[in-house]
């Protein structure tokens, strides 16, 4: 960013803004096509019920609940980059926190549509929620599922006030360079910042608070996920190691997802100097460190269900592996263990092509995986004669093609309305302007 002036760092980054490109129009028209489709899919299946989403025992809701945790997982990256790096100071994060911590918001938007999918009568979903009732219902507290409930709404209530406190000053730049209705939506979501000192102190205090608040959801969000499969008694799912795991691949899938997302935006946008190879390189390195913390608990996954010398345990594995299912599993050993290893090497690493085709293998992966954990112990449980081979109907991928399409319209209708490079502290690792340079401007 050398060179680089406050006024040029504002224009740069508010160019894109309101003027769709073709290019852009198109992506647009694609994500709003495969979240119609998605829910003409949903449409059939409240219709005819949930047998034609493959709802058919032993196998209950495979692609929905897989989904449902990928999306979860999607969503830890933005948390991890905005507010742990924040308070280790990391300067890497800040090109990147800002499209991070949207994606964070869109992703667990996209999860939530779920649970509301796989209960199949939609229209009596308030059921869920504990209030008082004549049929005397009430949710089973001791559930992990009720844990689901309290610790995604609380990891997207404050995600969501932290992504929007950081965006006050930003929003604030909007307004000053807008005119007639659009700036007076921005003034009103100012809040009346000015950019005085008592507010900047004001700010600082408020977001290193948030930051500190939301850095222990990172890790407690996807460890209460996990528990939905660690407290049952099926085979492949009880085991203490599933806390740990299930974040590192959250942080692994998370970073992935932004180096697609934001790699192809910053070529369109021409935000180079803002959004360059150090900062694809640092979130590289990331996924290197969180891609081995994974494949050594899938080593050590299967070596504990040798050493326990329990055929159930150590048949599941082995059925992952050799089984029907075992192109599920190698395909998620391929995607997550083998083809980032690339990234070892400086040149790879830093080249966008192979940064943003590796990306995109660790998503697949990533959604293998848990299409592994939960597809393959529910269809080979302890009862020979109760196997089967589960295979998701037309409808289960509809929907999941649909997820995608709502997650990436909103994304979409994010960058062109709203900073996705923070301007304020972008400005903050530049030189302050002299004296010289203010009568020039």
């Amino acid at each position: 960013m050398k060179g680089l002036t406050y006024g040029a760092v504002t224009r740069d980054i508010m160019r894109p803004l309101f003027k769709p490109s073709v290019a852009y129009l198109g992506l647009l028209g694609l994500s709003v096509a495969l979240l119609a489709w998605g829910g003409y899919c949903w449409y059939v299946q409240l219709q005819w019920g949930l047998g034609v989403g493959g709802f058919q025992p032993p196998v209950f809701w495979g692609v929905y609940i897989t989904t449902f945790v990928f999306w979860i997982g999607i969503g830890h990256a933005g948390t991890l980059i905005s507010a742990i790096l924040f308070l280790f100071r990391s300067r890497w994060r800040t090109g990147v926190y800002r499209a991070a911590e949207a994606m964070t918001i869109f992703a667990v938007m996209t999860a939530a549509l779920f649970p509301a999918i796989h209960v199949g009568r939609a229209w009596n979903a308030y059921w869920l929620f504990p209030y008082p009732n004549q049929r005397e219902l009430w949710q089973n507290f001791k559930s992990p599922l009720m844990w689901d409930v309290f610790a995604v709404s609380t990891y997207f209530s404050v995600s969501t006030i932290f992504f929007y406190v950081g965006l006050i000053p930003d929003i604030a730049a909007m307004r000053d360079k807008t005119t007639g209705l659009v700036h007076k939506m921005y003034r009103h979501l100012s809040l009346g910042w000015r950019g005085t000192d008592r507010q900047w102190r004001h700010y600082m205090a408020a977001y290193g608070f948030f930051a500190a608040f939301a850095t222990p959801l990172v890790l407690s969000v996807h460890s209460v996920v996990s528990w939905d499969f660690a407290m049952a008694q099926t085979m492949g799912w009880h085991s203490t190691l599933f806390p740990p795991y299930f974040v590192a691949g959250a942080i692994f899938s998370g970073c992935a997802m932004v180096i697609t997302l934001l790699l192809p935006m910053s070529k369109i946008f021409g935000w180079e100097d803002y959004i360059g190879t150090w900062h694809f390189e640092s979130l590289a390195k990331m996924c290197l460190l969180t891609g081995g913390i994974l494949t050594y608990s899938y080593a050590i996954e299967h070596y504990i269900g040798w050493y326990s010398d329990n055929p159930y345990e150590w048949g599941i594995f082995a059925f992952r592996a050799t089984g029907a299912y075992n192109w599920v599993f190698w395909t998620m050993v391929t995607c997550n263990c083998i083809i980032p290893l690339v990234w070892w090497k400086k040149s790879w690493r830093t080249n966008w092509t192979i940064l943003f085709v590796v990306s995109v293998f660790i998503n697949i992966g990533m959604w293998f995986e848990r299409y592994n954990i939960i597809a393959s112990s529910l269809a080979h449980q302890f009862d020979p004669a109760a196997w089967v081979y589960y295979t998701p109907s037309w409808v289960e991928l509809g929907i999941l093609v649909g997820s995608f399409g709502w997650f990436f319209t909103w994304f979409l209708l994010f960058v062109k309305v709203m900073p996705s490079v923070a301007i304020a502290e972008v400005k903050e690792l530049l030189r302050p302007p002299l004296k010289a340079d203010e009568e020039a401007a």
